[in-house]
């Protein structure tokens, strides 16, 4: 006889794309079965995250995953004090300071729920020595706390934190099933949600994307900056540079130096500083205090650095369609909306000087992952790629 499909909360029902992965987490949840560790596999834009979301959702909820709720709208928008999402914050991977600070949080009562959860993603990026100082919490977590891990695949991760977490593999999304998730996330078309996901990588990313002006400028201000540089000489080139750093800090809430407006620039660190102990000043002491700000300037380092890797992806993009072009391939382009300019720089350019260009870019990248100053890496980017751009039409 088969088994009957479970009642699903409404925090899961959007993993439409992923009925296993919803219909087991469903049933964990109805029927109070929920372990303490998860390791979410699979690969990137399957929506990992997204479903660890919606558990966490499922387990602050008073409702189980009401999705109406303040706790499931705090959950959604990452600001619930209960549920923390953890990112590495160092271009090599997680740090051993880092995970004793969360072990150190996960010891602290919830702020607003019955319930914490810790999501961490990229776990192939936890180190053996950050991992061993992670394995016995998660093993043995104080009641009510929950750690989902988000990772790629076992072979990346160490089998140590394999063993002590439920797995649960996510299947591969085509790209036409994560166009329509991000079409039906925020009322995309298809044009937009494909720059997107060219853009952000992911799904979810691709609709928070989509969701915020600033992170929608950055991308313009770098399709302009490529579709010009024809006409650039090298001071407006440095000028871009310093433009397109200032908008991805913009994107982030770190104001551009320089900038103020009536009396002092606020402290991005402090600001978050203050979102981050709201409700628990007078439990912390000065010394926790201190550590938790340590945490803070790295995340927002974090943010920073992945502000300016989307930048570099809507480059990449806009590139490899020149590329298409010259090519001759009848595969339709990405960047649609901006159709005229790729056509014109394919016109004036070669195959050679796309791939270079495509090549600058990704040296730009690996010298951010490796912490080089972003706005010489972006200088140093778009003068190679209006150099390679401009090789001769006799070397097509």
């Amino acid at each position: 006889m088969a088994e009957r499909s479970p009642e699903v909360p409404r925090a899961l029902a959007m993993l439409d794309e992923q009925p296993s992965v919803r219909d087991f987490l469903a049933r964990a949840v109805t029927e109070h079965r929920l372990s303490h560790a998860y390791l979410f596999l699979g690969a990137p834009g399957s929506g990992k995250t997204e479903a660890a979301l919606a558990l966490a959702q499922c387990i602050v909820c008073p409702n189980d995953g009401c999705n109406n709720c303040d706790e499931c709208i705090r959950v959604r928008h990452r600001t619930h004090p209960d549920v923390r999402v953890i990112e590495p914050e160092s271009a090599t991977g997680y740090l051993v300071e880092q995970v004793r600070e969360l072990i150190d949080d996960v010891a602290l009562a919830p702020v607003r729920a019955k319930a914490k959860v810790y999501i961490l993603t990229n776990v192939g990026l936890l180190r053996r020595e950050a991992a061993n100082a992670l394995l016995k919490t998660i093993e043995e977590p104080p009641a009510g706390v929950t750690f989902i891990l988000v990772g790629r695949t076992v072979d990346s991760i160490l089998p140590t934190i394999v063993s002590r977490c439920q797995r649960v593999p996510f299947k591969v999304v085509s790209p036409d099933i994560a166009i329509k998730s991000v079409e039906r996330a925020v009322g995309a078309n298809p044009t937009e949600a494909r720059i997107a996901l060219a853009v952000a990588g992911t799904p979810e990313r691709a609709s928070a994307f989509l969701s915020s002006s600033s992170r929608r400028q950055v991308r313009r201000l770098m399709v302009r900056t490529i579709t010009e540089l024809a006409h650039d000489d090298d001071w407006d080139v440095l000028c871009s540079a310093r433009a397109l750093v200032e908008a991805v800090w913009e994107s982030v809430g770190r104001p551009a130096s320089g900038k103020k407006g009536r009396g002092k620039t606020e402290d991005p660190v402090k600001k978050a500083l203050e979102e981050r102990i709201k409700g628990q000043e007078d439990y912390l002491s000065r010394g926790a205090i201190t550590q938790i700000e340590k945490s803070v300037k790295r995340e927002l380092t974090a943010r920073e650095r992945s502000g300016m890797m989307e930048a570099l992806a809507a480059a990449e993009s806009l590139l490899r369609d020149v590329l298409t072009c010259c090519e001759g391939v009848s595969a339709p382009i990405v960047n649609q909306d901006v159709a005229d300019a790729v056509e014109r720089i394919a016109q004036s350019t070669c195959t050679g000087g796309a791939v270079r260009a495509l090549e600058a870019v990704t040296n730009a990248a690996s010298d951010i992952a490796h912490n080089v100053n972003p706005q010489l890496a972006f200088e140093v980017m778009l003068l190679c790629v209006k150099e390679a751009l401009a090789c001769p039409p006799s070397s097509r």
